[in-house]
């Protein structure tokens, strides 16, 4: 089975979730544990392959030109996270069936957890240093998602939002350099990266690609100083802190360490940014885990410790110190995921997570007693568990580390005290939770889950005690498969034996053993002594505190810079916009020059002169008549637009006359519905001073300056680019391959969906998108009453006197009927432009027309029927659901490019069938028809969604206006009362 299932499923599975209903949670739990069990499975054959260093590589074409193919990639230590991954995945699922409430949004939640998921395993997977940033950004999206997926809690969205901002803004500084790393190798193939360590760290770019891989890296696992978006993560519900803090999220960053530590580490570098990284951290996060009263706050900050001793440890340059830290990744997941799973069951059947509320629990619940315990033993590093024997390889590493001697005597002492203040959370975490006497005040009084529940907990510290206690037998051959590809394929010797003698690293476990449990007991004495609740030195190593008010100084100077220079209004906007054009355009020309080419010009034509006087007419008398009638400025500025058709069809460019005069239609009713809400000129108003009047002209000589010079510098370019040789234009190549290359003899659509299809597919997402805000801002959008209230020495006015466009009374349909259209005629019009719509997407491929066009064409007839007829006739005959529309165009040309990546060719690749039909004869077919097809239906979908939204909110508007007229006109009318009675 391809390798890609692994990644594929889990988004399926979380399409599928989301469709759902809301009640259907065993449907819901079923379908996502069936899932990540079938991938764990698929997964879990693929080792024999992998065993002794084999790596499964499976690739489809993308972007071969620019080394940017899909390469799903497997070796040992993907293995090892897949499992890590999907495994930890499918016991999480099952916790989560019994963890969640059905009054939750249970379809969303493992929408979302599936997504993740495939996220996930796409980081792991893939063998293309590109796509991993891709990924990557992907796990930052979808874990913001479950962060604040209860998110009428202020304290969720708060750590969604650190989660993304810390995390994402460090996968840029990533995707950079990954950049500039497959820009030294000269490929971004992983396989070629991780084979190029001398031509790499002997170039002169190595420290800028490795410092902004390692702020990717560094921020995704909360290292020093980013560590602080983790604890507030932990508003996220308990099962996703268990998924995302022991086996995924967190882990994608010393996964990455560890995927490049062959090509990167090493260095000098690698040495202090990685391990004096992993050292604070590891101090840091447990010294501060012993203050936290929060069971997740304090597992929390015992991760970010447990992490950056992982770090540490890869930056020690040491192929044993990197064993260990592959070790000690697969240990952390499985006792830290039944720890926060633990944590769960507590907080589930007592009601509170709050140490101090907290005591007893052993004799209530006496079973999740035992598996906590048993999990937090091994998170301290107690003899015959597992975290025992990395927690021993690490102590053995920082001894016989060779580096300065302040190093050599630092590293180890650092390393004995982090494992003190390991035991004295855990101890924390077991004592005063489960023993002392049974607590009283509890919200509710504590009992076992289900059994079902507790299962997922029950495996995991089965594995802590089954490694612990024959760690050679249980795991030794899926260590050196995984460790195998990390320090480049070569194992060092190690043992995995329980007991290597009484040596130093034993005496440091035995030393940090007993004074983490002094270190417990002064802090318990001196709690009770002094009631101390938070760590005083962390009161001053606070990353949260630095981020939110480096959040609230950016916040300042923006309100401030938007206070100085940011205007309500339109127009000068568009002159500063226009200004900032002029001048970027202007800059390079005057440092460079522009040389005129020497092509041989035509003949002036009269006729061509007197079109664009004509037009140059237009515009001039739109921006004159835009100062007394608004209808009568939009009618020359569709002149102008229609001397520009013209001009299209004058250079042999039919394709984009026929597309502009089309957009020239839709964008008039555009601004005709948006003027209906600008405010009604009232010529009643105070006359202008003669101050007023020359500031006013002169803002109008300024502005037609700025304008004749903008429109000079386009001509100027334009004649300067027709002046060019035409064999110098890239044009020709499209001109000699459309018909062999994209079987079409239309070059533009050639080009548009075949040779630039990827681009195009780029373009209608984002069309989709921008509808889709459209209609998100306006569907909930009420105008102020100041905008929609009239003087009321016009209210009683009926609707139909008032002829300019820009009073909000006026509707579409009043509109429509001064130009006496009947609604019937209309009606009638739509079969005949759903047929030329058709005429013009089935020529598009060889003659003008083509898919954006023919949706704009059925766009603007199904808009005139909102015109004449209203929404409520058109959604009675004609139900349209636009969204639905944009969708299915999406996945239309999605699946169009999946179909080229299904017969091994690169994604959007065209090809051509041929066709003999009885009375049509013989036909061909491109498969970019079906993009086409794709790209007509999100027109169509976000033309209507966008202007049918607007014309809602001017029905609305309508309607406010008519009620409003109609209860003054009662009152007024009614003896006794009204404000002048």
């Amino acid at each position: 089975m391809p390798l890609i299932t692994l990644i594929l499923l889990p988004f399926i599975g979380s399409l599928l979730a989301a469709v759902l209903p809301s009640n259907a949670r065993n449907t819901e739990s079923t379908l996502a544990g069936l899932i990540a069990l079938f991938c764990t499975v698929q997964a879990a054959l693929y080792f024999p392959e992998i065993a002794d260093g084999g790596v499964i590589r499976q690739e489809l074409a993308w972007l071969p030109a620019l080394g940017l193919n899909l390469i799903i990639r497997m070796d040992g230590f993907a293995w090892m996270f897949c499992m890590l991954v999907l495994g930890v995945g499918s016991l999480v699922v099952l916790y989560a069936r019994y963890y969640m409430s059905p009054a939750d949004p249970v379809p969303r939640f493992f929408s979302f957890f599936l997504a993740f998921m495939g996220a996930m395993a796409g980081v792991v997977l893939s063998g293309n240093i590109i796509q991993i940033a891709f990924f990557w950004e992907l796990t930052s999206l979808f874990s913001f998602l479950l962060i604040g997926y209860w998110h009428h809690r202020k304290d969720a969205r708060r750590g969604a939002r650190m989660a993304l901002t810390v995390t994402g803004t460090g996968g840029l500084a990533m995707l950079a350099g990954m950049l500039v790393l497959g820009h030294i190798v000269g490929s971004y193939d992983l396989d070629h990266v991780l084979a190029a360590r001398q031509l790499i760290q002997n170039h002169p770019l190595y420290t800028t690609a490795l410092v902004l891989i390692l702020l990717g890296a560094l921020t995704k696992s909360a290292q020093f100083p980013f560590h602080f978006w983790l604890p507030n993560a932990m508003a996220a519900p308990t099962p996703v802190s268990a998924y995302l803090h022991s086996a995924t999220m967190v882990k994608a960053g010393v996964f990455l360490l560890a995927r490049l530590w062959p090509a990167l580490a090493g260095t000098e570098q690698w040495f202090w940014l990685v391990g004096g990284a992993g050292l604070a951290t590891l101090l840091v996060g447990g010294y501060a885990a012993m203050f936290q009263n929060d069971l997740k706050g304090l597992l929390a900050y015992s991760t970010i410790s447990h992490l950056g001793l992982i770090t540490l440890l890869l930056g020690l340059n040491s192929p044993l110190a990197a064993v260990a830290a592959v070790f000690h990744i697969m240990n952390h997941a499985t006792f830290k995921a039944s720890l926060f799973m633990a944590v769960g069951i507590v907080d589930h059947e007592s009601g509170t997570r709050d140490i101090r509320r907290l005591s007893g629990l052993r004799t209530m619940m006496p079973i999740t007693a035992t598996l906590a315990m048993v999990a937090s033993a091994a998170m301290a590093g107690v003899p015959l568990l597992n975290g025992f024997l990395s927690k021993e390889m690490f102590f053995a590493e920082t001894v016989y580390v060779n580096t300065t001697p302040l190093l050599e005597w630092l590293l180890p002492t650092a390393a004995t005290v982090a494992g003190m203040f390991s035991v004295a959370y855990s101890l924390r975490f077991t004592v005063d939770v489960f023993w002392g006497p049974p607590a009283t005040d509890l919200p509710r009084p504590p009992h076992e889950p289900p059994h079902w529940m507790r299962v997922p907990v029950e495996l995991l510290v089965l594995a802590c005690l089954v490694v612990g206690t024959l760690p050679a037998w249980s795991v030794g051959t899926y260590l050196a498969a995984a460790a195998r590809p990390v320090v480049g394929g070569e194992l060092p010797t190690y043992s995995l034996a329980v007991w290597h003698g009484f040596n130093t690293p034993f005496v440091m476990s035995l030393v940090a053993l007993g004074g983490g449990v002094a270190l417990y007991a002064l802090l318990r004495w001196q709690r009770a002594k002094d009631a101390i609740d938070a760590p005083p030195v962390m009161q001053h190593i606070n990353g949260q505190r630095a981020f939110e008010t480096t959040l609230a100084v950016i916040s300042l100077m923006g309100r401030n810079g938007r206070r100085l220079l940011g205007t309500g209004r339109l127009q000068w906007q568009m002159f500063w916009l226009v200004c900032a054009a002029l001048v970027a355009g202007t800059l390079p020309l005057w440092a460079r020059g522009l040389p005129i080419g020497d092509r041989v010009q035509l003949p002036l034509s009269p006729a061509f002169a007197l079109l664009w006087l004509l037009g140059a007419m237009c515009a001039v008398a739109a921006a004159w008549q835009a100062k007394y009638h608004r209808l009568a400025a939009l009618t020359l500025v569709g002149g102008s637009g229609l001397c520009v058709c013209l001009t299209f069809l004058w250079f042999s460019a039919p394709d984009l006359a026929l597309t502009q005069i089309v957009v020239e239609v839709v964008t008039t009713i555009l601004i005709l519905l948006g003027l209906r809400w600008l405010p009604r000129r009232d010529e009643s108003l105070r006359v202008p001073t003669l101050a007023e009047e020359r500031r006013t002209q002169l803002r109008r000589y300024r502005d037609m300056a700025l304008t004749l010079a903008a429109g000079g510098g386009m001509a100027l370019l334009s004649f300067v680019m027709m002046r060019r040789p035409f064999p110098d234009s890239t044009s020709t190549f499209f001109l000699e391959n459309a018909l062999t290359g994209g079987g079409g003899t239309n070059v533009v659509n050639v080009m548009l969906v075949d040779f630039r299809g990827f681009d195009t597919f780029g373009e209608i997402v984002v069309l989709g998108v921008v509808a889709l805000t459209v209609y998100a801002l306006l569907r909930r959008f009420r105008p102020a009453r100041e905008v929609m209230d009239l003087p009321p020495q016009q209210r009683a006015l009926p609707a139909d006197v008032d002829t300019d466009l820009g009073s909000p009374r006026q509707t579409a349909d009043t509109a429509v009927g001064y130009l006496m259209v009947p609604a019937v005629l209309v009606r009638l019009m739509l079969p005949f432009a759903t047929l030329v719509a058709v005429y013009l997407f089935m020529r598009g491929h060889n003659e003008p027309g083509g898919g954006f066009v023919a949706g704009l064409v059925f766009s603007v007839a199904l808009l005139l029927q909102y015109i004449v007829s209203g929404t409520s006739w058109v959604e009675a005959h004609l139900p349209l659901y636009p969204r639905r529309w944009i969708g299915a165009g999406l996945l239309a040309a999605l699946a169009t490019g999946m179909g080229a990546l299904a017969w091994g060719y690169p994604f959007l690749t065209s090809h051509t069938a041929h066709f003999s039909l009885p009375v049509v004869g013989e036909i061909h077919v491109a498969s970019a028809l079906f993009f086409d097809i794709g790209v007509f239906t999100l027109v169509v979908g976000s033309t209507m969604l966008i202007l049918t939204g607007i014309a809602h909110q001017s029905v609305r508007s309508h309607r406010y206006h008519s009620a409003r007229v109609a209860e003054e006109a009662q009152t007024a009318a009614t003896p006794g009362e009204g404000p002048w009675n």
